[in-house]
């Protein structure tokens, strides 16, 4: 029989027979107990997978993320099984893995409820215990039709018309099959620990014109002890769900009557974005940006002109009047190029960098909206860069280092950064996305600093860096983003004079460093569990009376302390200290001071954290002193 050769992910090369499956080799090699799936030549596949050329093959197993993605997809088909076990009369939608974990949306007259979870788990525990084999299986789009139409597989089918290919895939295991492109574990034995977490209501493709589906989420892990400290971290992560902590706190809220995504900033809520921008404000004159401001909406032309209207039209409000129509802008870049051509330009005031805290508006569909994390009107710490190329590897460094620095004070310190392609629908010319995506890995490389490609994940104009914080609970979110734009001067025909007297065409920097307000403060409430540092607190310091002839005392150290800009309430209400003290706890205020009559002879204050550390008595002066040097050095 004609030999094939395979090399490994060590190099090394083995000669096999043609034909021979990847879990052959892998068997042959040692690593059957544990591969999940494989890498043949880059592409995923399933151990059943036959070898018939010359290629490279890398076993993937928990450890990698692709592996785990499978693992956890693989999950969802036996959760998916064990509900059409138990209610046959349910309709698939989609279960594909997400970060930690997976989901399946079912349709379901009744929602499923907690007793339902319960025995679904217990289904899943029995489909697992009989190590179904996952099969996968070919079928023509004609066959698959008949098949799904007399199932009455209403969400199948309409996935399947849009399947671009005459061949499609099903995974079976038991009785169950359902359209996916795979691949998927050995069998369903190779789950060991998980545990489905939560139910929801989720619009069919997440637009509220669809039906409202039943999707249920869960999780599952290699070893049990691993589960254990997810589940953990999960139910940490509830109680600091920004969206409760948001409400409880009263930082800010959401209403109906205005509509979804548009978020309102209660009194505490805008002294924490106040504070923010403040600080933003600060620091970018430190850097030589110009402040600016431009309109919320503008004439379509614009729009048009820039690409928005050919690449973004879905996620754009129009407003018709008197004959004309306008945008409520997306995003800022067009009004800063107008502002930049208002004048002849010369390149000895390159780079010029225009900065605005703009507030631009997307249209989200209802069904994904969540809290301040996805919204539909923001303001971004939005700047453009216009400078020349020589110019570019050191503005896109002073980028980095400024989002850095503007982290390290909320206490970010860990990031995972990612280098964003060119995506499929894109202005410009492959050569111009080139020099502009090589520019951004150049100042990653010559930082020092480790990146993976999201390949096509850039937007449409440019390649973009993107950091990604990590927060209290190890989470990844969203931050800053530096964009890498040959296109929109050239579509504005932007230009400098040079040193030759000859017109010439800048590069433009599209750049945030905390990137969305609303997402960044969502963030932060997260991360610091509604606990907000000393600096940021909405109220940093509450004087609590132990009787109504100390309120006078009380009221004299208030102003004291609003003199020194520091932010602070009175509690004299006839209630007891123990309930004051327990209220601003749950208020999370840093400071509680408390006086009385010993308070009121000595002219001195007792000072309570709201960790519960009691730090004595203090002169007043003192204690100025102290809140404002936390406050100055912005202390975590």
């Amino acid at each position: 029989m004609e030999k094939i050769t395979i090399i490994f992910q060590d190099g090394s090369k083995r000669e096999y027979d043609r034909g021979v499956t990847v879990r052959e080799v892998i068997s042959d090699i040692g690593e059957q107990q544990k591969a999940l799936v494989a890498k043949v030549n880059g592409k995923l596949v399933d151990l059943s997978y036959p070898i018939h050329d010359d290629v490279k093959l890398n076993v993937v197993t928990f450890l990698d993320e692709e592996g785990k993605d499978v693992y956890r997809h693989s999950t969802s088909h036996i959760m998916a099984q064990a509900v059409k076990d138990l209610f046959p009369d349910v309709k698939l939608g989609i279960g594909p893995s997400i970060k930690d974990g997976f989901y399946y949306d079912f349709d379901k007259v009744e929602p499923f409820s907690e007793s339902d979870l319960e025995r679904i788990e217990e289904r899943m525990r029995e489909i697992i215990k009989d190590d179904l084999s996952f099969e996968r299986i070919e079928m023509k789009k004609e066959e698959a039709k008949e098949m799904l139409l007399k199932n009455g597989d209403i969400y199948k089918l309409e996935l399947l018309e849009e399947l671009p290919t005459e061949e499609v895939t099903f995974y079976k295991q038991g009785n169950f099959i359902d359209l996916c492109k795979g691949p998927h574990i050995p069998s369903t034995g190779h789950i060991n620990a998980f545990r489905l977490t939560s139910i929801a209501g989720a619009y069919w493709r997440g637009d509220e014109r669809n039906r409202m589906l039943n999707r249920i989420y869960g999780t599952s892990f290699e070893e049990e002890d691993d589960l254990l400290n997810y589940l953990c971290k999960l139910e940490e992560a509830k109680k600091r769900d920004h969206r409760r902590l948001g409400r409880r706190l009263e930082i800010f809220n959401t209403y109906e009557e205005a509509g979804g995504g548009l978020i309102f900033y209660h009194p505490d809520g805008e002294v924490i974005r106040s504070e923010i921008c403040s600080l933003l404000k600060k620091e970018h004159r430190k850097r030589g940006y110009l402040e600016v401001t431009t309109p919320h909406i503008a004439k379509i032309d614009l729009w048009r002109k820039s690409g928005h209207c050919e690449f973004y039209k879905e996620n754009m409000y129009f407003i018709n009047k008197e004959g004309e129509e306008y945008v409520l802008k997306p995003m800022n870049c067009p009004g800063h190029i107008l502002i930049y051509q208002s004048e002849r330009r010369s390149y000895k005031e390159l780079p010029i960098r225009y900065f605005e805290l703009g507030t631009v508006y997307r249209y989200e569909r209802s069904g994904v909206l969540h809290g301040l994390l996805r919204v539909r009107g923001f303001t971004q710490d939005d700047a453009h860069i216009f400078c020349i190329q020589d110019q570019l590897k050191d503005e896109i460094r002073g980028v980095i280092e400024f989002a850095f620095y503007m982290l390290k004070i909320f206490g970010f310190s860990r990031y995972e950064i990612y280098l964003s392609t060119r995506p499929e629908k894109y202005v410009g010319t492959e050569e111009i996305w080139e020099k502009a995506t090589s520019a951004l890995s150049s100042a990653l490389e010559e930082m020092g600093l480790d990146y993976a490609i999201d390949e096509g994940a850039g937007v449409f104009y440019g390649p973009k860096i993107d950091i990604k914080l990590k927060d209290a609970l190890d989470r990844s979110w969203q931050g800053p983003t530096i964009q890498v734009d040959f296109n929109l001067p050239s579509r504005f025909n932007v230009i400098y004079i040079g040193a030759d007297g000859k017109e010439h065409r800048p590069v433009m920097i599209h750049r945030v460093v905390l990137g969305s307000l609303e997402r960044f403060i969502g963030t932060l409430i997260e991360h610091y569990g509604g606990t907000f540092p000393t600096w940021l607190a909405p109220t940093q310091a509450v004087i609590m009376t132990l009787a109504s002839r100390h309120e006078e005392y009380a009221r004299r150290i208030q102003s004291y302390l609003i003199e020194g800009n520091i932010r602070c309430s009175v509690d004299s209400r006839p209630e007891k200290l123990s309930f004051k003290i327990r209220e601003a706890q749950l208020k999370k205020i840093p400071y509680m001071l408390i006086v009385g009559d010993r308070e009121i002879e000595t002219e001195t204050v007792a000072i309570r954290k709201r960790d519960g550390k009691d730090l004595g008595r203090m002169e007043l002066s003192r204690l100025r002193e102290d809140i404002t040097t936390e406050i100055n050095e912005k202390i975590i």
